[in-house]
């Protein structure tokens, strides 16, 4: 998992093939762009834009994936990512679907709440458990890019 600002994205780029694709599509990113999906690369790297008010972490649940690496960057709002192990996941709500990339589990204690605001992203990889669009100190409107980048 890394955590920072599109400002040093640059520093991250060699870790995979495509995240400059990535980086460069998000710094073009100014809000405008309509909600879905608009590829970048085919199914090798897509940005999915979302628009959605942060939710309670009673109501949060863990997700990871397998074929995809997680670039999440929120351009508006704020939110809370809560992230930890993917060995430390123990009660799974849906078993990990192919269609979907991502299987399900509840929260665990000793989760790492990872603050976002605009202008800050998070890297997360398939090993990497994530709960997004929680609560930050109060419910809040968030605009989200989340980039999906095949594994290598």
């Amino acid at each position: 998992m890394i955590l920072d600002t599109l400002a040093n994205a640059a520093r991250y780029e060699s870790l995979n093939s495509r995240f400059a694709k990535a980086f460069a599509w998000l710094r073009g990113f100014d809000g405008t762009q309509e909600a879905g999906r608009h590829d970048i690369d085919g199914d090798h790297c897509f940005a999915l834009v979302q628009t959605y008010e942060t939710k309670p972490v009673g109501k949060a649940l863990f997700e990871a994936h397998r074929k995809y690496i997680d670039v999440q960057f929120v351009h508006s709002g704020r939110e809370t990512i809560l992230w930890a192990p993917l060995s430390a996941m123990r009660e799974e709500t849906m078993a990990f679907s192919e269609e979907k990339d991502a299987a399900l589990w509840r929260l665990v204690p000793d989760a790492t709440p990872l603050h976002m605001s605009g202008g800050h992203f998070t890297i997360l990889w398939p090993q990497d458990a994530h709960a997004p669009c929680v609560v930050w100190e109060r419910p809040g409107q968030v605009v989200k890019v989340v980039v999906k980048v095949a594994v290598e």
